[in-house]
């Protein structure tokens, strides 16, 4: 072997060995910079989880409510609460709280469906273990009738934030916009003038619909009068939503709970004797069956035929009603429990 060869060989040897080097630094950097990330964002508790060992100041920034319904979810000052989408979003703690005396949370977060209500129940109820909740009000829309086990959602929801494993929680930390959060957080944390988000979760959502126009706009008050099917589309069952729920509550069976079939305009009725009533009616039966097996539960449904469902000045689409109709639940929901409570 010549020595020229020799001496390539050697090089190559080297440049390996260099790269070789260079690869686990930069890997034993880069794992370094995660750890110390990931312990930072635990420590700082970006959504105010109450997982920090560190005594932080109570709530969040304004920000959505899809992040915030951590921190609302464990707020011990709260013992009622109110779980789904837009369709029971202007149901207000506050009214609620007037009427039953118990101090209502809304844990909202808009185009979610069962299986994210159902994780947002999980951690109040984990959080609220002594003493348990005195009521919990669940908007059980058509998203509800599923016969889809998966129960499938639409849109993105932190599981991981109101996941009952560590490590799925420090999993969702390694994310990109914490990056952003985590100095919003530091300085809401560091300042004591910092706006709070809302402790209790209400949205009213009334003037985002006027700026869109919903009652100026002819072309969109004519969409309320088209017939809409909304009965869920599943007749013959199985409703896993409905088992899953009744399951999650086994765990709380002195906590009342009140399932609402949420008001839609009278155009989203279904018509009788068709396959969308039948649907209707036989999602109905799966949650009035838990009303009439659970103690302290009760049913509260406004897919029915009322006079307020036929005025459209009262809706801006087939589900999304404004707050005179909204008065009228709170007073059926309060008076629900009420009863319950006797």
């Amino acid at each position: 072997m010549s020595s020229s060869t020799s001496s390539s060989e050697a090089a190559g040897v080297a440049v390996r060995a260099g790269w070789a080097g260079f690869t686990a630094t930069l890997l034993g950097a880069a794992a370094l910079f995660t750890a110390a990330f990931l312990a930072a964002a635990f420590l700082i508790d970006p959504y105010d989880t109450g997982r920090s060992p560190l005594g932080l100041k109570e709530g969040v920034r304004p920000q959505g409510p899809r992040t915030a319904l951590a921190s609302r979810g464990r707020d011990p000052q709260f013992s009622g609460a109110i779980v789904g989408n837009s369709h029971i979003q202007l149901v207000s703690p506050e009214r609620l709280r007037e009427k039953t005396g118990i101090p209502f949370v809304s844990l909202i977060a808009p185009a979610t469906m069962p299986k994210e209500s159902l994780a947002t129940i999980g951690w109040f109820l984990r959080h609220h273990r002594r003493p348990p909740p005195a009521a919990i009000v669940v908007g059980v829309d058509n998203y509800w009738c599923t016969a889809d086990p998966a129960l499938p959602n639409e849109k993105p929801f932190p599981f991981w934030l109101l996941s009952a494993s560590l490590l799925d929680y420090l999993g969702g930390l390694m994310r990109y916009d914490l990056i952003e959060e985590l100095p919003r957080r530091i300085a809401y944390l560091a300042s004591g003038k910092a706006e709070r988000a809302r402790p209790d979760g209400y949205w009213d959502y009334e003037a985002g619909y006027e700026v869109q126009g919903y009652h100026q706009r002819p072309e969109i008050r004519a969409r309320l009068e088209r017939p809409l099917e909304a009965g869920g589309g599943n007749a013959d069952g199985p409703f896993p939503a409905a088992t899953r729920l009744e399951a999650l509550m086994a765990s709380a069976p002195e906590t009342a709970l009140i399932l609402v079939r949420p008001p839609v305009y009278v155009s989203a009725l279904s018509k009788p004797g068709t396959p969308d009533a039948d649907a209707d009616a036989a999602c109905r039966k799966a949650y009035a069956d838990i009303a009439a097996r659970r103690p302290h539960t009760a049913l509260v449904d406004w897919r029915t035929d009322r006079p307020a469902l036929h005025e459209p000045n009262l809706f801006f689409d087939h589900s999304h009603y404004r707050q005179p109709i909204a008065r009228l639940l709170e007073a059926d929901i309060a008076d629900a429990l009420n009863r319950l409570r006797k």
